[in-house]
């Protein structure tokens, strides 16, 4: 799938991009990745993280920016659209800009993609999206539905949109993990739990980098492909990382939810179960193409559930454990 192919990854600075181009590098043998990202500091630090390596490109550009966008395309294979605005209160301070880049970047990277006719693409979501109530996750609703789109609107293009949407990434920076090490590291005496009946989906990178990587083999063009992965409770979480600290109850925060949905009980008719993922059919039928989800590129056969059907991390049959978090913890960099 990636051998001898042009891999081009908008936020290719961000935790993702980082973590999928070293497993690009190790496992696959591309011809070329394109770092394309807007921090000229992040891909300096790249640079010297990963050493000489021919097979890399760096790109300054913003996804907000469509001819620059156009002009990194060129060539390209493969895209996968990691870039996004996601800090929820930001969002919520900030929306024209969250929109600038969430939505209105995602019309560029569609533009540009069409515009030099690249293979397959794939954005990254975010169980937000789901049954929104923040900005930041309709924002990623709308870029959903517009990469979705992209596969009616290609004409006589060969390039194909999917999405793959998860939940919290264990450790990516802005994450909760990040910030509890920081105050244990500076002494704190407590730790504060925005609700304690929070619970949220959890993967690791390695393993958002390997779905997204299994799902390119998988898709057909229109699909959310979702992840089966375990949830987490905010105080277990707490537990695990500073035993015996108390918690201190400081509210939620501006957009936050208490649970999180991947696939919302709306889309019951439209989702299909895979054995280790769901798919989410697009509501919009596709002229031009197979509408017919059930069996993947790898043959794999998915199944409709159950009326009413909803995929949340608070139903989740799978909670990690204080043990499983604390071990989780410990392999986490």
């Amino acid at each position: 799938m990636f051998n001898e192919r042009s891999i081009l990854i908008t936020g290719g600075t961000g935790s993702f991009g980082r973590r999928l181009i070293r497993t690009l590098l190790e496992r696959h043998d591309p011809k070329k990745i394109i770092v394309f990202s807007r921090d000229e500091l992040k891909q300096f630090d790249l640079q010297q993280e990963i050493g000489e390596e021919p097979r890399l490109r760096y790109f300054l550009g913003d996804v907000r920016d469509k001819e620059r966008l156009v002009q990194a395309m060129r060539g390209v294979d493969i895209v996968v659209h990691a870039a996004a605005l996601k800090q929820v209160p930001a969002a919520e301070y900030n929306p024209h800009e969250c929109i600038k880049t969430n939505i209105h970047g995602a019309e560029n990277v569609i533009t540009a993609a069409l515009a030099n006719d690249v293979k397959k693409v794939i954005a990254l979501s975010t169980d937000k999206a789901a049954n929104p109530i923040n900005l930041y996750g309709a924002t990623k609703l709308a870029s959903d539905k517009l990469f979705v789109a992209a596969n009616n609107i290609a004409g006589g293009h060969e390039t194909v949109f999917s999405v793959v949407r998860y939940g919290n990434v264990v450790g990516s920076r802005g994450s909760v993990v990040p910030y509890f090490r920081k105050l244990l590291r500076e002494g704190a005496t407590e730790i504060p739990i925005t609700d304690p009946r929070m619970t949220r989906f959890w993967i690791t990178l390695d393993e958002g980098v390997a779905f997204v990587i299994r799902s390119f083999e998988r898709m057909r063009g229109g699909e959310i492909f979702v992840p089966k992965i375990p949830s987490v409770r905010i105080t277990d979480l707490a537990e695990a990382m500073a035993p015996g600290l108390p918690h201190k109850c400081i509210g939620i925060r501006p957009g936050e939810k208490l649970h999180e949905t991947m696939c919302p009980a709306d889309d019951s008719h439209l989702t299909l179960r895979f054995h280790d993922h769901y798919v989410i059919r697009p509501a919009i039928r596709f002229h031009s193409r197979d509408n017919d989800f059930k069996t993947n590129q790898l043959n794999e056969q998915g199944m409709p559930v159950e009326e009413e059907f909803a995929y949340n991390s608070s139903n989740n049959p799978k909670f990690l454990s204080v043990e499983e978090l604390r071990a989780l913890d410990k392999t986490v960099v």
